[in-house]
């Protein structure tokens, strides 16, 4: 049994690091099985030698994070547990100091909160052209949106073209009262929902009048050319090859895209490839053009999310290995016949 003592500059850190009814500190403590005591501004952490060193180094850099006005949720100290076991901790502080993407309409900044994420960000700014794979809850809509206006607002873009596949999701809608536009809104509502979150109601409308943003079905792509624009194409997993060939050859002149979708929920027919899972094959040693792949660490949701994902996961890979298996038994039987 060891003990090791750290010090905090502020009490406010030391609030902020507990979380609330201490939420935070004890799920650290259960993590790495040892006991951590407040006395004033220090924190003594007691128990074996390397669960005190491991819960040292988590309890420090939440510290850090705190310091530079981030929000320690339970959320985020098991991402830095994960971070520090396999010593990464220093990347996630070299991350919070690349700064703000953009700011909402209501004074909140909007940056990466993952590497992940901010691996996905830096491909945006690097590449032409960036698929972002990975489960839902993880950002990728919402941070292609943050990097479309940053790019609109420092006029490196003179629009904003946003689009989806309109496929329904496991369901059929029927049809739908009202025009054309009235019929697809359900289903470009969340891109709706990031660029009212960025931009604000009266200037999202004023922007669409003047033809500054679109908000369309994918499509209304077809036989155009998209130059000094900022494409995004959301729900990417439920388009066809056709389509996704379609949308890659619109993007013309000063313009980038980003392109985002989640593979494990397809809605396309039975038996109808994606297109998002061809073009991660056929674009993979393409220049200026990257990919970025997420997993449940990334999710930003509530924490049920990021489990619920890596059941599934198991769940997916387990079936998988039984299928495999299957098939080995059954060409076994076939080739003992003949």
């Amino acid at each position: 049994m060891i003990e090791q003592v750290v010090n905090v500059e502020r009490i406010e850190q030391i609030i902020e690091l507990f979380g609330s009814f201490d939420e935070n500190i004890r799920m650290i403590e259960r993590d790495c099985g040892v006991n951590i005591v407040n006395r004033d501004t220090e924190l003594k952490i007691s128990g074996e030698a390397e669960n005190v060193l491991l819960a040292k180094e988590a309890v420090e850099t939440l510290l850090r994070m705190a310091s530079r006005g981030e929000e320690i949720s339970a959320q985020s100290v098991g991402y830095v547990l994960s971070l520090v076991r396999k010593g990464r901790q220093e990347q996630m502080i070299s991350q919070m100091e690349k700064g703000v993407i953009c700011v909402t309409v209501r004074g909140k900044p909007v940056k990466a909160k993952t590497l992940g994420q901010q691996a996905y960000i830096d491909s945006i700014k690097k590449n032409i052209i960036t698929v972002g794979v990975g489960p839902a809850g993880t950002g990728k809509t919402y941070l292609a949106v943050a990097c479309a206006v940053a790019a609109f607002r420092q006029k490196e873009v003179n629009r904003i073209i946003l689009t989806r596949p309109a496929v329904e999701a496991g369901e059929k809608l029927g049809f739908l009262p009202g025009d054309l536009q009235n019929k697809v809104d359900p289903y470009l509502r969340p891109l709706y929902d990031a660029l009212f979150d960025m931009f604000g109601p009266e200037a999202y409308h004023r922007y669409l009048e003047k033809g500054n943003i679109e908000v369309a079905p994918l499509a209304y792509m077809r036989g155009r050319t998209l130059d000094d624009a900022f494409i995004i194409l959301d729900e990417a997993q439920n388009t066809t090859p056709e389509q996704m060939k379609m949308f890659l050859t619109r993007i013309g002149f000063g313009s980038r895209a980003v392109i985002t979708g989640d593979i494990t929920q397809i809605d396309l027919p039975d038996g109808k490839i994606s297109g998002l899972k061809e073009a991660m094959q056929v674009l993979k040693d393409v220049e200026d053009i990257g990919i970025s792949f997420f997993d449940h660490r990334d999710v930003v949701r509530h924490e049920l999310v990021a489990r619920i994902i890596k059941a599934y996961e198991k769940h997916d890979a387990a079936r998988q290995k039984k299928t495999l298996r299957d098939k080995a038994k059954k060409n076994y039987r076939i080739k003992k016949k003949d």
